[in-house]
């Protein structure tokens, strides 16, 4: 059995930088987004940080943060 594989810290005295956190990404009402498995949609609601509520035509959706999936058009 293998152990998964620890994330590496970064050492104050390394001379390689440290990984930068990618930023979340933002959503507002009224945006237009796409979604890889839903389709086209616009954003009807926002819970900041946590989700968004995209309506996709046929249906209503909440997706959660951060919105791998997701893409503003």
């Amino acid at each position: 059995m293998t152990k998964p594989a620890a994330s590496k810290r970064h050492l104050p005295t390394s001379p390689f930088r440290a990984p930068v956190a990618p930023v979340p990404k933002q959503f507002e009402t009224g945006d237009q987004v796409t979604h890889d498995m839903y389709g086209l949609g616009r954003v009807v609601g926002v819970e900041d940080g946590i989700a968004a509520l995209v309506d996709f035509g046929s249906t209503q959706m909440r997706i959660l943060s951060p919105y791998t999936k997701m893409t503003k058009l």
